[in-house]
């Protein structure tokens, strides 16, 4: 699968979004948020993440305090996360469970140890 064009929201839709995003770099991780909240995640690049409708939302930050993570106020759901790239590009971590007309759980996604960070 290469790069498709999705749109993504929150469940209520006040926060919406369109990506470019390659499914098949998938991430699934173990830290503490994470695993309680089921994330799939897609990262790319900043320029490749557009808001579509930017209604209020709630920031969250733990531990490093290196990745903002933004979810709706009204309905409680993390579409997406900000964050810089190992090389200090900005990027987007994109909860694929978020995105129209796919199926998370079918991908093979790559699990990561974020517990151990």
């Amino acid at each position: 699968m290469a790069r498709q064009h999705y749109q993504g929201s929150c469940q209520c839709g006040a926060i919406a979004y369109e990506v470019e995003a390659d499914l098949d770099q998938t991430v699934t991780c173990n830290c503490s948020r994470c695993k309680r909240l089921g994330l799939v995640l897609a990262f790319v690049p900043r320029q490749d993440f557009r808001l579509t409708s930017d209604g209020p939302v709630t920031e969250y930050l733990f531990n490093r305090k290196q990745i903002h993570h933004r979810f709706c106020p009204t309905c409680g759901v993390e579409s997406y996360a900000l964050g810089k790239g190992p090389d200090g590009a900005e990027m987007v971590a994109v909860n694929v469970n978020c995105l129209e007309g796919v199926d998370p759980r079918a991908l093979a996604s790559q699990a990561v140890d974020g517990a151990s960070f």
